[in-house]
């Protein structure tokens, strides 16, 4: 007897239509995949909020150097950072040109918001709007 697989009927041909060895091993393959992406999009919906934390505090530091007259940038806190970034991600077995990588995306991000900040006008109490 031969067996046939179609996409559409994963039952062997010719039996009394118990399940194929491959069929339920693509049933638990497909499992674990579900398994695996739904603990994915848990990971990235904490990564979102997390960086919606960040971007607050961040905000706040760009708000109190545009009061202060700082720059927007702070190249020696952001090589500090760097370097402890890479630290972590050494220690939790992630790539560290990859950690980097993402720092600097952030910080530019950061700096942009702080330029940003800086250029409002101050209002009549002397602070910059929110």
């Amino acid at each position: 007897m031969t067996t046939s697989h179609t996409s559409d009927d994963n039952s062997v041909n010719g039996t009394s239509g118990g399940a194929s060895p491959a069929a339920a091993t693509d049933e638990a393959v497909r499992a674990e995949l579900s398994r695996l992406r739904d603990s994915i999009d848990n990971i990235d919906a904490a990564v979102v909020h997390m960086l919606a934390e960040r971007f607050k505090c961040t905000q706040q530091v760009g708000h109190l150097k545009a009061q202060h007259q700082l720059p927007p940038a702070d190249p020696t806190r952001e090589s500090r950072q760097i370097a402890r970034l890479r630290e972590l991600a050494e220690s939790a077995k992630l790539d560290p040109a990859f950690a980097e990588k993402l720092l600097n995306f952030i910080i530019a991000e950061v700096i942009r918001h702080h330029e940003q900040i800086a250029e409002q006008p101050l209002t009549s109490d002397g602070t910059r709007p929110a």
